[in-house]
């Protein structure tokens, strides 16, 4: 053991090549502080160590492993600790056990901001919560996606058709029929709209469809819970009068695009789960009515429709940020009128008034590569005036318009597959140009 002969009041205090004990005995009333810091490369603790004075210590209790250290006490066990990394410890309310496992203890807060405040993010797995979504989101390695914390209460599966004209130059129908895309049968009776209705643009997440009331004289918005019968409920009212536009939406937020008057080139929005008046989202590059929507969990697509004539372009917007309608592709001729939906990766579109002449013929386009669309199968018949509504698996077209009459049939198509449609069954009343839309459609699990 060296010998310490004498301490001065020097600034360093060193001994090498030896180990020293410092220690006290008896119960003194003076203090042993250490100022600035101390360096150790060979230290040993032995026994319960006592301090009388001591200050940095911000919690009360902190646990390393299996042992509890009571910090009021002074005094306590302390076993192996290992950090390795990178690592930053401060007060938390949490404790890291492993590299990889986060146990929390109470609460745990990640970043808060609105869509604006998003940050480029390199770290994919990043995540925040949206205050403009009311959502945590996370990163992906390529852009923001919210965490979908919907619950299936078992009824999911169901698509909405609203309702619309009977046949040519007759009376409206104001009734709402529903149907289980994953079964195979007839429509119900789901309720009733407010008013009768043609033309109506719908969009619907898990639990809640949105309907304009359609037709040239009306700009109110309507809504319905899809799990629970009933009839539709006032929502508020879009920018202007229009109809015959297409719908799209992600989990969260609900667009509706273009319509006539016009052609209108207006695009709508509307968070889903909050009532009010739909909000400016941008502007299509050249306005279009009777078209058909498509959408992925990111993106909103308008597919074709008539300005002058009819047009061949799909037109796109990222549903999360505000902005115009840029070209994705073009559908194999131009058309309007035609059914159409998508999962969350193909869009679909079938029949069409092709002016002249109606189509029988159905087509599919990939809704995360540009290019044109290719052909699919066909339906029983040539048809137009049509809606489709899906679930990530299935396809449906209902009702439409065959010469010489309006059709109530539904046929249906295995959306990663092709080939062509088949009999589901009737709609409740022989119907054309309403609104539709399903709780499980490829928008869903976005923002």
């Amino acid at each position: 053991m060296a010998t310490i002969r004498r301490t001065g009041f020097g600034t360093v205090f060193e001994v090498e090549n030896e180990k020293v004990g410092i220690g006290t005995t008896g119960n003194q009333t003076n203090t042993l502080q250490v100022l600035g810091r101390t360096k150790a490369s060979d230290a040993k603790i032995l026994g319960i160590s006592t301090l009388t004075t001591y200050q940095g210590f911000v919690d009360k209790e902190a646990k390393f492993g299996n042992e509890l250290i009571d910090v009021e006490s002074q005094a306590g066990t302390l076993g192996e600790v290992v950090i390795e990394g990178d690592v930053t410890v401060s007060s938390a309310s949490t404790f890291t056990s492993s590299v990889n496992q986060l146990t929390p203890t109470d609460s745990f807060s990640v970043p808060t901001g609105n869509t604006d405040s998003r940050i480029h993010c390199h770290t994919a797995g990043s995540m925040r919560f949206n205050e403009d979504l009311g959502t945590l989101e996370f990163y992906t390695g390529d852009e923001w996606k919210t965490v979908n914390s919907f619950k299936d209460t078992g009824n999911r599966n169901r698509a909405i058709f609203t309702s619309g004209p009977l046949t040519p130059g007759s009376d409206l129908s104001s009734v709402i029929d529903k149907v289980n895309i994953s079964s195979i049968g007839n429509a119900t009776f789901f309720g009733s709209q407010t008013a009768v209705q043609q033309t109506s643009m719908a969009i619907g997440n898990e639990t809640r469809g949105i309907f304009q009331q359609g037709g040239n004289s009306s700009n109110t918005l309507e809504y319905i819970t899809i799990p629970s019968d009933g009839d539709s409920i006032d929502y508020g009212d879009l920018s202007a009068t229009r109809y015959a536009g297409s719908g799209a939406n992600s989990s969260t937020r609900g667009l509706f695009m273009g319509g006539a008057p016009g052609p209108s080139n207006v695009i709508d929005y509307v968070e889903i789960s909050t009532i009010g008046n739909a909000l400016d989202f941008g502007d299509l590059f050249a306005g279009a009515y009777l078209s058909s929507g498509a959408n992925s969990p990111t993106r909103a697509f308008k597919v074709a429709g008539y300005i002058s004539a009819n047009s061949t372009a799909i037109q796109v917007v990222t549903m999360s940020s505000k902005g115009n309608a840029t070209d994705f592709g073009d559908t194999d001729r131009p058309n309007s009128t035609q059914g159409g939906f998508s999962n969350s990766i193909r869009g679909i579109y079938g029949g069409g008034n092709l002016r002249p002449g109606s189509s029988s013929q159905i087509y599919m386009f990939n809704l995360n590569s540009q290019g044109s669309a290719i052909f699919f199968g066909d339906l029983a018949a040539e048809r137009y005036e049509m809606k489709g509504a899906c679930s990530q698996t299935r396809g449906l077209l209902a009702g439409g318009y065959g010469n010489p009459a309006s059709l109530n049939i539904i046929e249906f198509i295995t959306i990663a597959s092709t080939g062509n449609a088949q009999d589901f069954g009737d709609l409740t009343r022989v119907a054309r140009n309403f609104g539709a839309t399903s709780d499980s459609h490829g928008g869903l699990g976005g923002y």
